[in-house]
């Protein structure tokens, strides 16, 4: 299990550090992690708005997104926030300016072509409350109790132990107050095994999804509580294989938030 886990984190930051090297995408198909070429027209689909868009560093947003965490985080300002997966820092610098001069964004992220990235675009956009660490979301180089919002976009799916991602979360966020905010995709029926078990669908988002009661019983088994579906919608696959007609309708994107208490 070990050596399998090890396996996909490494195909996963071959294929994301590709996506840095390329101008296509992180897979070898035209659809990946909700991204296409054509990162702004995707980005408009899953929720973000035209403002939200221009308003980052060029190059800050892939397109790979399945939902916008921040619009559903409701930050504050002085929030120390924290984005799982962060890539080249999107996320990260939308919540920034919401969360201002007081505030505080650190970004996790597993593949160093990424964290490089992503530096670049904060020294580029002159962020000064923006860090990006290199780590994985199983094991987050963050202390306890010292984030007030958790932010995810399409990252979790990914992980070979959503039950680890899921105890680190809770671990890091402050008690009483911290809130988990993410945009993932789960299924909403199983996959046929040559698309679960394909290399390039699990670094497309969809190899490693679960059905959505086991992803919301390990948010529960972490210690969450008030855990709320936002909202959950079909997810398009038809672009990444040939031959979908039985994976068709199984992918969906879901929002969801829920509470340490």
């Amino acid at each position: 299990m070990k050596r399998k886990a090890e396996y996909i984190k490494k195909i996963v930051r071959k294929g994301y550090a590709k996506a840095i090297k390329q101008a296509g995408s992180c897979c070898s198909s035209s659809f990946c992690c909700g991204g296409t070429n054509q990162a702004k027209t995707i980005s408009n689909k899953v929720g973000y708005s035209d403002a939200e868009i221009n308003a980052v560093p060029e190059g800050a947003n892939l397109g790979f997104g399945c939902g916008n965490p921040v619009a559903i985080a409701s930050l504050r300002e002085g929030d120390v926030v924290l984005d799982l997966g962060s890539g080249a820092g999107f996320d990260a610098f939308l919540s920034a300016q919401r969360v201002g001069k007081n505030g505080r964004v650190i970004g996790i992220d597993m593949t160093p072509e990424m964290i490089a990235k992503a530096e670049k675009n904060a020294k580029k956009g002159s962020y000064k409350n923006v860090e990006f660490r290199l780590g994985e979301i199983e094991k987050l180089p963050v202390e306890d109790n010292s984030i007030d919002v958790i932010i995810s976009n399409c990252v979790i799916n990914l992980s070979p132990d959503k039950g680890m991602v899921f105890k680190e979360a809770y671990r890091v966020l402050k008690p009483g107050s911290g809130r988990l905010m993410v945009s993932d995709l789960v299924l909403a029926k199983d996959l046929p095994a040559e698309i679960k078990n394909s290399v390039e669908a699990y670094v497309g988002c969809l190899g490693g999804a679960i059905k959505k009661g086991e992803y919301l019983r390990l948010i529960e088994q972490a210690g969450f509580k008030d855990i709320k579906i936002i909202s959950e919608s079909s997810y398009p696959v038809d672009a990444m294989f040939d031959n979908l007609e039985a994976a068709r309708d199984a992918i969906v994107s879901i929002k969801i938030s829920a509470i340490k208490d």
